[in-house]
């Protein structure tokens, strides 16, 4: 059987499986739709939350940033797992011990404030919709190669997918077709990396492969990766490189931003009580561990594997020639996300550093006569790829595909889920049309999930970098707007509703206006295009901007909040019961 037959069997049993648990698990209520009607086993839960929160950026890119920069970008695992136990234990108990369905409903009942709700709203809005577009994108990068169409045409397959089962699904549907795809996905991430890990090192856990010895050097193979990478011209793989602030703060912002992410927490409001909540963030900890151990293996084993591929051997002085490239190579060309232009007319494919600024190495290419790099890899192919470069057996590189569509799909699921939830029930419900039926507020859900669907299809087709990139920038939003309104929410009796809206609003532009100067957003007179401006603060990137933001909310909540009325008796009463374990009236258990 040909690989594209098998990679059309995997996805569309895959498919077929999301479709018909969705139609089983239809919503047909509010609660159903919002909460999955607040039934779901901690278990269940745990692998749900798992799958909505590992995304197309852990599963498609995460590890091609890693592969491709080394120590520099382990800050996406300790940012995305930190931010995660900060979830568990200081957000997620609380929220669900208040008992309601969306965060902006938490927020505008906490600070007694429609207009606090609606800035709610709008925070999770602008964050919800930048990180599904990096989803939009993995799931073009996975169509495009698997199913050998237009990275457009992928994006449109799969915003079908997306709408044919969370629509009319809801959480309940979601959430049953998320347990699906976390076996499906955490299935087609171990395999690959259990053979490439046995290829390479004789060790099956790719977790110690990593540590362990290089089959073919005898040496260690992060030994053997650092060698490769500094023959040619890069930085060394296990050295750290970039500005440390910026490297802190960046992790930082991913911790506090996860722990901000809508999506994610309105996962703990479907168990039946408080403590289910405790035992789900436990059980997603463990099988998000399963992929995150796996992660920095599998990049720098496909790191290892593509220099290799390129040279004979690993031999800088022996590229190979572009007629001769092997198949994986060609496959990918068809995308247009693997690129070779032959600058110096000799047929041969020379990969490297071309802006090194190391003399003596620019000398001996110089020497070669090479004329600069000649391969452009786009990093969110190098998971997908690593089988097909590795010669593993088609069944795996099918296996794979089925698994990143299964992790993009489940995270913009999530996030679409999130986002139509705040417009029907905290826009619609709460203040535009507060007399709604619940059959008009569940159309109401379903529509504006569709239109939320287009315009992340749409948005999908221009991403503003990789697909972690992008994710990257949507946590650095949820950062700097929502997790501190939530942090001061139940932990700050003082925090007022003009301290939280001022905050959060502060935040928000704040971090909105950084980004967009330093992705070059904005256009500058003179020139015919945008800007690629510098950092405005030393190193400071834009995608760790979300900290800077958090501390701005923060700082101007306390402020405001101190040189106004203190709130209402009762809201000191309802903070005081939330988090108290027993509780009292509105934080009572449902």
């Amino acid at each position: 059987m040909d690989q594209f037959t098998l990679n059309i069997l995997f996805v569309g049993a895959s498919f077929a499986l999301y479709i018909g648990i969705a139609i089983w698990a239809r919503a047909g209520s509010t609660s159903e739709f919002y909460a999955a009607g607040r039934g779901v086993h901690p278990v269940t839960n745990g692998m749900a939350t798992a799958a909505d929160w590992m995304s197309a950026a852990s599963f498609i890119s995460m590890a091609g940033l890693i592969a491709f920069t080394g120590y520099d970008n382990s800050s996406f695992l300790m940012g995305w797992t930190g931010g995660y136990v900060l979830l568990a234990l200081m957000l997620a108990p609380y929220l669900r011990k208040f008992g309601k369905f969306t965060v902006p409903e938490f927020i505008g009942d906490r600070f007694y404030s429609p207009t606090a709700r609606l800035v709610a709203v709008i925070c999770l809005i602008v964050a919800s919709t930048t990180y599904v577009i990096g989803q939009m994108t993995g799931v073009g990068v996975a169509f495009s190669r698997f199913l050998e169409v237009s990275n457009s045409t992928g994006l449109f397959i799969g915003a079908g997918v997306v709408f044919a089962y969370a629509v009319f699904g809801g959480m309940k549907g979601v959430t049953y077709t998320q347990v699906a795809q976390y076996c499906v996905l955490i299935t087609a991430y171990t395999i690959p990396a259990i053979f490439i890990s046995l290829q390479l090192t004789g060790n099956p856990i790719p977790a110690l492969g990593l540590f362990g010895e290089h089959t073919q050097s005898g040496q260690p193979l992060l030994q053997t990766l650092d060698a490769l990478v500094t023959d040619l011209g890069f930085n060394d793989y296990t050295g750290h490189h970039g500005n440390t602030l910026n490297m802190v703060l960046f992790t930082l912002s991913l911790m506090i931003g996860t722990a901000g992410l809508p999506h994610v927490i309105i996962r703990f409001f479907t168990v039946p009580k408080v403590a289910d909540a405790r035992w789900s963030a436990g059980w997603t900890l463990i099988f998000i561990a399963l992929l995150y151990l796996t992660a920095p293996a599998v990049g720098a084993m496909a790191r290892l594997n593509l220099i290799t591929t390129t040279y004979e051997g690993g031999n800088i002085e022996q590229p190979i020639d572009y007629a001769a490239r092997p198949d994986w190579m060609k496959n990918w060309e068809v995308t247009g996300l693997l690129k070779f232009e032959d600058k110096n007319g000799d047929g041969k494919i020379q990969w490297y550093n071309d802006a090194s600024s190391n003399e003596e190495f620019n000398a001996k290419v110089e020497a070669m006569g090479w004329k600069g790099s000649e391969l452009s890899v786009n990093r969110d192919i190098l998971v997908l790829a690593n089988p097909e470069i590795a010669q593993l057996p088609g069944w795996v590189i099918a296996l794979v595909a089925a698994g990143g569509l299964a992790a993009a799909l489940s995270t913009a699921a999530g996030l679409l889920l999130a986002i139509s939830s705040s417009v029907a029930h905290d826009l619609f419900k709460g203040q535009l049309t507060p007399n709604i039926s619940e059959a008009g507020e569940l159309m109401t859900a379903r529509v504006s999930m569709a239109i939320a669907i287009g315009v992340a299809t749409y948005l999908g087709l221009n991403p503003p970098g990789f697909a972690a990139q992008t994710v990257a920038l949507a946590f650095g939003l949820a950062a700097a707007s929502i997790f501190p309104a939530l942090m001061m929410g139940i932990f700050s009796k003082r925090i007022n509703n003009k301290g939280a809206v001022a905050g959060m609003l502060t935040g928000l532009v704040v971090t909105l206006i950084y980004i967009f100067l330093h992705k070059g957003w904005f256009f500058i007179p003179g020139t015919n295009s945008f800007s690629d401006a510098d950092p405005l603060l030393g190193p400071i990137k834009s995608t760790s901007f979300g900290a800077i933001g958090a501390a701005l909310n923060f700082a101007v909540a306390y402020f405001v909040s101190n040189a106004t009325e203190e709130p209402p008796q009762e809201i000191i009463d309802l903070v005081e019961s939330v988090r108290i374990p027993k509780g009292a009236g509105a934080a009572q258990d449902h």
